[in-house]
Formats: structure tokens, C-alpha cells, sequence
């Protein structure tokens, strides 16, 4: 699974040809969960801190994101996203 950015000791990560809705994994140390890219659901467990960065990084790259998707589904790399600084 091909990491797009990594900010804070979040990874951001997304499987190639993977299930609808769009979507991309986190992992914060022991914590992991899903998270959809247009209503932003989330599911598994993840820290409160930790998901409000990743709000704020997708709400600066969810262009980027739904291209990633697009990519993935292919079965193409995705290209890197900007950490949030």
C-alpha cells in the first residue's frame, strides 16, 4: 500500500483497486482507521488529536486525493501529497 504523506507521525496510505466510496487508511502508532474523502467518515480507532490534523491536511488536498483514488484504481502509483506543516 503506497504512502502519500506522513505529518506529525500520521501515515497516510492507500491500496490499489480497493472498495468504494474513496477513501485512504491512517495509522498513528498502534492506532488505525479509514477515512472516506467526500463526507469524511471514519472508521476504526484513532486519536482525537491525530483525526483533527487529517481533517485539516484533506480539507487542503481532496483535489489531490480523488486523483489519487483515480490513480489507485488503475492499479497506478499515486503521486505524494504535501504533509501539513
Amino acid at each position: 500500500m503506497p504512502e502519500i504523506s506522513r505529518f506529525y507521525g500520521i501515515i497516510i496510505q492507500m491500496f490499489f483497486k480497493d472498495h468504494h466510496p474513496p477513501h485512504f487508511h491512517i495509522t498513528y502508532g498502534e492506532y488505525r482507521a479509514v477515512i472516506t474523502i467526500e463526507n469524511a467518515i471514519v472508521e476504526g480507532n484513532m486519536t482525537s488529536k491525530a483525526l483533527k490534523l487529517v481533517f485539516e491536511w484533506m480539507e487542503l488536498h481532496k483535489d489531490e486525493l480523488m486523483e489519487n483514488w483515480e490513480l489507485t484504481q488503475k492499479g497506478e502509483l499515486p503521486k505524494a501529497i504535501e504533509p501539513l506543516k
